[in-house]
């Protein structure tokens, strides 16, 4: 599973053949300039989907439940997860947390929605984690991590995200549950792997994560190409005859000119 958030990189993900599209509220860093997920809202996840789905034939799209969009209560939850599945087009929605959101869970499963856990480091929470750090790096630490994602697989998950957390424990989990597990920065244990499709392939050449592994470094080869083309608009070289339009006017003008 790889992000995308736009119609064009979904074109390209769902041409490569992978199975699956997270429309993330990673969006907040990547794509919105946010310095956190906090603020992505329910309208953008939904617009996003929209134009992830109308580049999509074969993948399975899931959208995530930004913050506070199903933490009040679950009718609320409901109501969200529904635009999301009706006016975004998903197919499925994720959420983080554990045990505290299992009710929720509960309640969406039962109403007919495929909905994907998430555990381990949970972005929305940052402020009250401290940071992006590895979470369950403790024997306590670790149980909790593991009774969340069996919590959620109780409520009716069909998948479960491990983000940040040691090898040694996404492996664990992975052989405990009965649905799969989906690592980032997890180890290779997992039953699959989700990136930030703006990571993986370097598209921010500040900032990579170290679980995005290095496929691409588009960033150079994008600012060089936006840099040739400027240079050409200066130098008037760009556009040539073979990117410009004339009248009909014009062209039997200049047809009259060649015969001459």
């Amino acid at each position: 599973m790889v992000t995308a958030y736009d119609y064009t990189a979904a074109r390209i993900v769902d041409a490569a053949g992978i199975p699956m599209i997270l429309v993330g509220d990673s969006m907040g860093h990547v794509a919105l300039g946010h310095d956190s997920t906090v603020p992505v809202t329910v309208d953008d996840i939904v617009s996003a989907s929209a134009a992830v789905v109308r580049g999509t034939t074969r993948p399975l799209i899931v959208a995530d439940m930004p913050f506070l969009s199903y933490q009040i209560d679950a009718e609320t939850a409901l109501r969200n997860a529904a635009r999301l599945i009706q006016q975004g087009g998903a197919q499925a929605v994720k959420l983080e947390g554990g045990k505290p959101v299992a009710p929720i869970v509960q309640r969406l499963a039962e109403a007919g929605l495929a909905v994907m856990g998430h555990v381990g480091l949970t972005p929305q929470h940052v402020n009250r984690l401290g940071g992006y750090r590895v979470q369950g790096k403790t024997h306590a630490s670790a149980n909790k991590v593991l009774e969340d994602a069996l919590a959620l697989q109780e409520a009716g998950a069909f998948a479960v995200v491990l983000e940040l957390i040691p090898v040694e424990l996404a492996k664990e989990i992975t052989e405990t549950l009965e649905i799969p597990t989906i690592g980032i920065g997890a180890g290779v244990y997992c039953d699959g792997q989700v990136q930030v499709f703006h990571d993986m392939l370097g598209l921010d050449p500040d900032f990579r994560p170290r679980h995005s592994g290095n496929y691409a470094e588009l960033a150079p080869i994008i600012r060089d190409a936006l840099m040739r083309y400027s240079d050409d608009v200066r130098d008037r070289v760009f556009p040539t005859e073979s990117q410009s339009f004339y009248s009909d006017d014009t062209r039997v003008r200049q047809q009259t000119h060649s015969l001459e």
